[in-house]
């Protein structure tokens, strides 16, 4: 254990030696004298605010206030004392924490010197390998299939269908949406969740409990149908999963859906377009425009991962687990109300104790990415930040003055600073590195929790 640093003064001592590549122990001894001036204020402070029957406020003697309150009253004066010499001892071991220490301390006693120890997490050292050419990424090729730009169009026709009201009489098949209220039973009993009113429910779509569209085929406008079904066991609500409910139904309309036909009308229907070639080249332009970008994330995410590989350095715990953390502050956020809580908290616990791997992933490319910046003395300029806000304005329909000021508002401007700083150490790293361009694998959506 080297020392790094030892210095001395009249009321403490500092002296720093390195536990590990990315750990400080600043060890702190201070002066018996300035313990027990910490001592008499704390007794001070406390007989000031003392309420003691048979005595004054503030003339309580310290013989009684130490016998009523001298058990606690080291870890007061601990906080105190570590709270006030902290940040100078940190200095003057010349240390820079990038997360808040862990103190070890020994029970201060008043007239003797109170020893503590903080360990402190600092960057670590990164060499980057000197020929970064075996840095390897893979590209997506950019590619808009014309059936992707179809499917989008009926996309467009599925948001422009008409529901057009069916003659008396007619019977319900698949594909026809029925407009009709319900009221289910379970046991004779109506439970939550089982009655609605003025529903409409397109048969065929598997959207209800499996076997509820298929008995409402043949009903008619007007008519009522009673429906029995059985909850799926995994159903979501324990309460009904697994059980035979009972609907009743009653038909108030059944109308076809009517799909507008794939002309310039639908094109003037769905935006500003003249013209369905202009309303089929805007959904190309944007389909590529997302798939570059999604193209340069997939390109960064492989360039890092090949730089990790061929750079070997320890990273501080703390900040693993702070990332750690906060992911999964992200995804109970980002899926509750959405998702039952008890299926929330298994996935947390999951992610407690599997995800550490991706958060430690995540904290390396945060240390490698802000390397390359210092290395390379990369920066963004006002202009830089400006064309940036204009862009997200531009994307959101917002006015730019109107984004700016609620990114100073809001802080986010050293946020977006941070991303133009990523986004040029990511281009400079592409530079360097070797490059390939592969076939884009399709991606998935998940709108939960797996």
């Amino acid at each position: 254990m080297a020392e790094a640093a030892q210095e001395k003064s009249q009321e403490i001592t500092v002296e720093c030696s390195e536990t590990s590549p990315v750990v400080r122990s600043v060890r702190v001894e201070v002066d018996g004298k300035r313990v027990s001036q910490a001592f008499d204020q704390a007794y001070d402070g406390l007989r000031r605010g003392a309420r003691i029957k048979g005595f004054r406020p503030g003339k309580v003697p310290r013989s009684v206030l130490e016998r009523m309150y001298g058990a606690s009253m080291p870890n007061e004066v601990e906080r105190t004392l570590v709270s006030e010499t902290l940040a100078n001892a940190i200095e003057r071991a010349e240390v820079t924490p990038i997360s808040e220490p862990d103190i070890d301390a020994e029970p201060p006693v008043s007239g003797e010197i109170f020893r503590y120890t903080a360990h402190v997490e600092v960057k670590p050292e990164i060499e980057l390998p000197e020929d970064l050419a075996a840095v390897r990424g893979q590209r997506p090729k950019v590619e808009v299939p014309s059936a992707t730009v179809d499917a989008e169009l009926e996309r467009i026709r599925e948001h422009h269908v008409k529901l057009v009201e069916e003659p008396e009489g007619t019977e319900a098949v698949t594909d026809h949406v029925l407009t009709l209220d319900f009221e289910g039973r379970i046991d004779g009993e109506i439970f939550q969740g089982g009655t609605a009113q003025g529903v409409d429910i397109r048969l065929g779509t598997g959207t209800m409990v499996p076997g509820f569209e298929d008995q409402l085929i043949g009903v008619q406008a007007g008519q009522s149908r009673q429906l029995t079904v059985t909850f799926p066991d995994d159903y979501g609500s324990p309460d009904i999963s697994g059980k035979e409910a009972v609907f009743d139904c009653q038909v108030s309309a059944v109308r076809r859906r009517e799909l507008p036909e794939l002309d310039d009308e639908l094109a003037k229907d769905a935006g500003d377009f003249e013209t369905l070639e202009a309303l089929r080249s805007k959904i190309e332009v944007d389909h590529r425009s997302e798939q570059e970008r999604a193209s340069e994330r997939s390109l960064h995410e492989s360039l890092v991962e090949s730089l990790i590989g061929l750079t070997d350095f320890e990273v501080p715990p703390g900040v693993v687990e702070r990332q750690l953390q906060g992911q999964m502050r992200q995804m109970h956020e980002q899926f509750q109300g959405r998702v039952p809580e008890e299926v929330i908290r298994q996935q947390m616990q999951r992610m407690q104790e599997e995800g550490r791997p991706v958060a430690e992933r995540r904290v390396r490319e945060g240390f490698l990415i802000e390397k390359i910046v210092s290395d390379q003395g990369l920066s963004a300029g006002e202009a830089e930040v400006e064309a940036r806000l204009e862009e997200m304005a531009e994307a959101q329909g917002m006015e730019a003055g109107m984004l700016r000021s609620m990114a100073e508002q809001q802080g986010w401007l050293p946020a977006i600073e941070q991303e133009l700083l990523e986004q040029k150490a990511y281009g400079w790293l592409a530079e360097q590195a070797t490059i390939e361009d592969v076939e884009p694998e399709p991606e998935e959506d998940s709108q939960a929790p797996a």
